[in-house]
């Protein structure tokens, strides 16, 4: 699902300036407040520039399915405020990804709570975001390009799951950690009985700033920062995960454990006849890092993934999976508050093949504010490990995409 975002205890109101995501003020008593906010994105895709078929690793054909269409992609609503206690806070949200009409999925309704015992100490228990890349802490949608992230992040990353967590400030506005107990790395499309007993899924990740960065930290430099700040951060994530606790192929935002030609792990057939895993132990490391100055902005991160413990009826010809790779993006805004352009690229060296991607973008926000975005990419992509409905490349895809968004976030 798109990122979920937190519910922080306390956001100054400017009576003159609207910050996207606050939305609208309901109600606001002694007793509890309420406030409700909406983000939606209308997309067009054209992929006409990609090879119809791909080959993978074990000399496979599939063809690839290319769109050329336009979606009402995404509409969600939040419903959020306190209650009793303003450091008791609540989420309810519904969201529906409309590319998957007649799928399960199309519709989500879910939430959290969250209570803040100290700075240092903020408890939260519903659906969140695994800590597990950078893209994952919370900065959505206030990402460079709309609504996706980057090949690479991606394909390694953790997902949304329902469980645990605490975050806060280890050192006042400089350092700061997030670590959750979820049930998988991945619940939409999954219910309650295709999740096993393990209770193992743990992700925990802790970060550094300097100068004007923020807890967060967007993705470019939108806010033009007079001084140069950094960013600096470590994840680690580590699951079990089985064949049925995986959400199937076609749902929004999955995370399935792909080989690096995009094959799941967990089909039947996934490295020949009969010859797919019925359970993987899943571990990643993340580190990353940033800087930004007037306008400007550069951004890496890097990851390492191991599978191991593979369990199947029939003998691999594998005992273990390790795959790297890295995430870059460059931003600057061309005119403060109104144009931005950005490139990004990805590549991930894998033991089933090398696949990379690069994009370049642009960003018009016509209100000077973060509240409406309009961003055209053009992408180039080779032999992506990953792809579904909502995600502007397919899994084997090869070749030029175009895509441009009209964002909505109030």
């Amino acid at each position: 699902m798109a990122q979920i975002p937190t519910n922080p205890p306390q956001v100054e109101r400017d009576p003159d300036f609207h910050i996207p995501g606050l939305g609208f003020q309901v109600y606001d008593g002694e007793k509890g407040s309420l406030s409700i906010s909406f983000y939606s994105v209308v997309r067009y895709l054209n992929q006409g520039g990609l090879d119809s078929t791909y080959v993978d690793s074990f000399d496979r054909d599939f063809s690839v399915k290319r769109r050329n269409d336009i979606q009402f992609q995404k509409v969600m609503i939040y419903f959020k405020g306190w209650v009793y206690k303003p450091k008791f806070r609540y989420l309810f949200y519904t969201w529906t990804a409309n590319v998957n009409l007649g799928l399960p999925a199309q519709v989500v309704v879910g939430g959290n709570f969250q209570y803040e015992f100290h700075k240092m100490l903020d408890m939260g228990v519903g659906i969140g975001g695994l800590p597990s890349t950078r893209g994952m802490l919370g900065q959505w949608p206030f990402w460079l390009r709309n609504d996706a992230r980057p090949m690479a992040e991606e394909f390694f990353r953790g997902s949304f799951t329902t469980g645990i967590w605490a975050q806060g400030e280890l050192v006042r506005n400089r350092l700061y950690y997030k670590a959750m107990i979820g049930n998988n790395l991945s619940q939409l499309g999954v219910n309650a009985n295709q999740l096993d007993n393990g209770f193992d899924t743990f992700s925990a990740a802790v970060w550094g700033t300097t100068g004007n960065y923020g807890r967060l930290g967007p993705f470019g430099d939108f806010e033009y920062t007079p001084e140069l700040s950094t960013v600096w951060g470590a994840a680690y994530t580590h699951s079990t995960e089985t064949k049925q606790s995986q959400p199937g192929s076609d749902k929004p935002e999955n995370t399935q454990l792909r080989l690096s030609d995009g094959t799941i792990i967990f089909n039947q057939n996934a490295f020949g006849e009969d010859l797919g895993v019925a359970e993987a132990k899943y571990e990643m490391l993340a580190l990353n890092t940033g800087a930004k100055l007037k306008g400007f902005s550069l951004d890496l991160e890097y990851y390492l993934r191991w599978i191991s413990n593979l369990k199947s009826e029939n003998p691999l010809p594998v005992e273990r999976l390790f795959d790297h790779g890295f995430t870059a993006r460059a931003s600057g805004m061309i005119k403060p508050k109104l144009l931005q352009t950005y490139v990004h690229g990805s590549k991930i060296y894998g033991q089933f093949g090398d696949p990379w991607e690069i994009g370049f973008g642009l960003n018009y926000f016509p209100s000077q504010t973060r509240v409406l975005r309009v961003n055209p990419e053009l992408i180039r992509v080779e032999r992506s490990p990953v792809g579904y409905l909502a995600y502007p490349t397919n899994v084997g895809a090869s070749g030029w995409v175009v895509m441009a968004n009209l964002e909505f976030f109030f």
